[in-house]
């Protein structure tokens, strides 16, 4: 998936490049400004700035979090994992979303690598007209990445054990 915003950064800002303009939000799809999987860390400040613009009446953001317990045991960090065709998967997930979503404005990212309690872990972020469609379709990203993108978590627990999560 070509995206207009390569590499995540703790400083991105919308620029007039990252603006949906005229032409792209009188398309058929939805303008992706970004869908990768990350090494780097990711926000959902990032995601909003990105998706942002005077034409959306609703801006939906979601960020997943690392947390510090599962099934009742204390966790000290993770580690995420992705198939070599992880992002083809993501790519296929925001292009058929989208070719439903005309006016919307789509910015997904998931991490990979190690991550500690507190880290977000996915982040999503999608601007459209009226906010039904955009939660809607929010909602509906994060899903699908969920379920059908090839990653694995690999828990790291308080007592020294490990668990894989998604094999």
């Amino acid at each position: 998936m070509t995206t207009e915003n390569a590499q995540p950064t703790d400083n991105a800002q919308p620029t007039e490049d990252t603006q949906p303009t005229e032409n792209a939000q009188s398309a058929q799809h939805a303008r992706v400004l970004f869908a990768e999987l990350s090494s780097a860390p990711i926000s959902a400040d990032m995601a909003l700035d990105a998706v942002s613009h005077d034409r959306a009446g609703a801006v939906v953001t979601f960020c997943g979090v690392v947390r510090d317990h599962d099934g009742g045991r204390s966790v000290d960090r993770l580690n995420y994992s992705a198939h070599p065709s992880a992002q083809e998967a993501l790519d296929r997930i925001v292009a058929e979303l989208g070719d439903t979503h005309g006016e919307a404005t789509l910015w997904v990212s998931h991490r990979v690598g190690a991550l500690s309690i507190g880290d977000a872990a996915l982040v999503c972020a999608v601007a459209t007209p009226h906010r039904r469609e955009a939660f809607a379709l929010c909602s509906d990203i994060v899903e699908r990445v969920k379920a059908e993108v090839p990653i694995w978590k690999e828990q790291f627990f308080s007592d020294g054990t490990v668990e894989w999560v998604g094999v």
